[in-house]
């Protein structure tokens, strides 16, 4: 599970657009459904625009892990910062992501940390 979601934070992280659509294929099942408290999106089309929506927010800010991986059966939950590669995270949050056959079938995101000024 370690592999999967340091994947999974390279996608988001990964701003060349067929590269980013290449992630996304390669580690999510096509009808995959990701949500959090700010998007709903299903297949891949939609997260990679998700995902191209978030660093149109922050162009300068990349995602990486938080914490430990915690996993069993075919889940997994991380916490995850976001912020300037070069001083602490401005936003925290943890996914839970299931998976099917070895892709990620589902994610549920939670915020933990949000300034009032992002």
């Amino acid at each position: 599970m370690n592999t999967v979601v340091a994947q999974y934070l390279e996608a988001w992280n990964t701003r060349e657009p067929a590269a980013r659509r290449s992630a996304v294929a390669r580690l999510f099942t096509p009808g995959a459904r990701y949500v959090d408290p700010l998007v709903a999106v299903t297949g891949h089309a939609e997260l990679e625009a998700a995902i191209a929506g978030v660093q149109a927010q922050f162009p300068d800010w990349t995602f990486s892990l938080a914490g430990p991986v915690d996993a069993h059966h075919d889940q997994v939950r991380f916490t995850w910062g976001l912020g300037p590669a070069d001083a602490p995270a401005v936003v925290i949050g943890f996914d839970v992501a299931v998976l099917t056959d070895g892709r990620i079938d589902s994610v549920y995101g939670f915020l933990d940390q949000v300034p009032a000024t992002t």
